[in-house]
């Protein structure tokens, strides 16, 4: 007699190779999101890059990597708040290609990280908020200085109404109370780097003229070197209006020398920089995708720099005109004689239509 052999409980189909590989890609990620968040429901502070070693398009990733150009500073917290806007820019585009590179001063340099991406597309998007020498020259310089890299550069951040958004985010941190807007003490000094090129300057009283309409208060740009008022002068003339409320928005994207000596000027009303504000993060992504569309013959921002280009000559005049001049009626003044610049609504200087807020 034979034995009968025990009946064996029914098995499902073994996974195959790449439905296992998913599902472990898919734990992984659900696991790296889950470790940001802490047993209260926060967000845990991120003081670390996670930079690929590999090109997106060696994971089989279509999108362009997205490179932000910072300009570095001996200021250690200059840096660690660029890697935590970085993380704010992954959050909201998973699966993107992020890197980091800086013109000077911190690593990894720019040139060091476009050449981690050789073979591959990249978008430059520079953490810089106008028209100046490192925007018109240094980029383009260092973008054809790589070859074996497709490249394009996006438009710097300002002038743009998220730059507002995070301008104003930050003021309410310090102290803006919302009874003060359209008042008759309050006033803000907007403080910037400063530059001697005219576009810049042009690019800073735009963004002043947009944080005035949406305060309802007179805002004056002011700058840490280069060009004219300074911090503390601004503050004076305002003072001697009768606007003895200023406060001080930072213009920086990042902690460091000049935005410090602009908050010196009145400590206990200036605002942080803009640093990793969400907007900020929307902004990068959003500058990113006007490159990416130029690029493919849509309306966009981005200023394409072909493989072996030997200067940034060709891109100047398209440069030149990212940012709208203000209309002849745009230098208005409040009942008590202060200057307010009100702007035209913001567009795409080429093509005269509202830029998107991106999503």
């Amino acid at each position: 007699m034979t034995e009968q052999a025990p009946e064996q409980p029914h098995q499902s189909p073994p996974m195959t190779d790449s439905t296992a590989q998913l599902l472990t890609r898919i734990t992984d990620r659900l696991g790296a999101q889950l470790s940001l968040v802490s047993r209260n429901g926060t967000r845990r502070p991120m003081h670390r890059t996670r930079q690929p070693d590999r090109p997106a398009e060696d994971r089989g990733a279509s999108a362009p990597s997205l490179v932000a150009v910072a300009h570095g500073s001996r200021d250690p917290e200059a840096l660690r708040t660029a890697l935590a806007l970085l993380d704010l820019v992954r959050d909201l585009r998973p699966g993107l290609d992020v890197r980091l590179g800086h013109i000077e001063l911190n690593r990894p340099l720019l040139p060091d990280t476009l050449d981690g991406l050789r073979g591959a597309d990249a978008v430059l998007v520079p953490l810089l908020l106008g028209r100046g020498h490192h925007v018109k020259r240094d980029l383009p310089a260092r973008a054809a200085a790589a070859p074996e890299v497709r490249t394009r550069i996006a438009a710097p951040l300002g002038p743009h109404p998220l730059l507002v958004e995070a301008l104003y985010g930050r003021l309410v941190e310090a102290g803006w109370d919302p009874a003060d807007e359209g008042g008759r003490r309050a006033a803000v000094v907007l403080a910037a780097a400063g530059s001697r090129d005219p576009d810049s300057a042009q690019d800073t009283r735009r963004t002043a003229g947009m944080l005035a309409m949406r305060l309802g208060v007179p805002v004056v740009p002011a700058y840490a070197s280069a060009a004219t008022p300074t911090v503390p002068a601004a503050l004076r003339a305002l003072a001697a209006r009768g606007r003895h409320r200023a406060f001080v928005a930072s213009y920086f994207t990042a902690p460091g020398r000049f935005a410090s000596a602009c908050a010196d000027a009145v400590p206990h009303l200036a605002a942080a920089p803009l640093g990793a504000h969400p907007a900020m993060a929307r902004l990068v992504l959003h500058r990113y995708d006007q490159a990416r569309s130029a690029s493919e013959g849509a309306p966009g921002g981005g200023l394409p720099i072909m493989p072996g280009s030997r200067g940034p000559a060709p891109h100047l005049a398209a440069l030149s005109s990212l940012a709208m001049a203000p209309s002849p009626s745009s230098r208005l003044r409040s009942s008590r004689g202060d200057p307010i610049c009100l702007p035209p609504p913001p567009c795409d200087a080429r093509h005269r239509t509202p830029l998107p807020d991106p999503a």
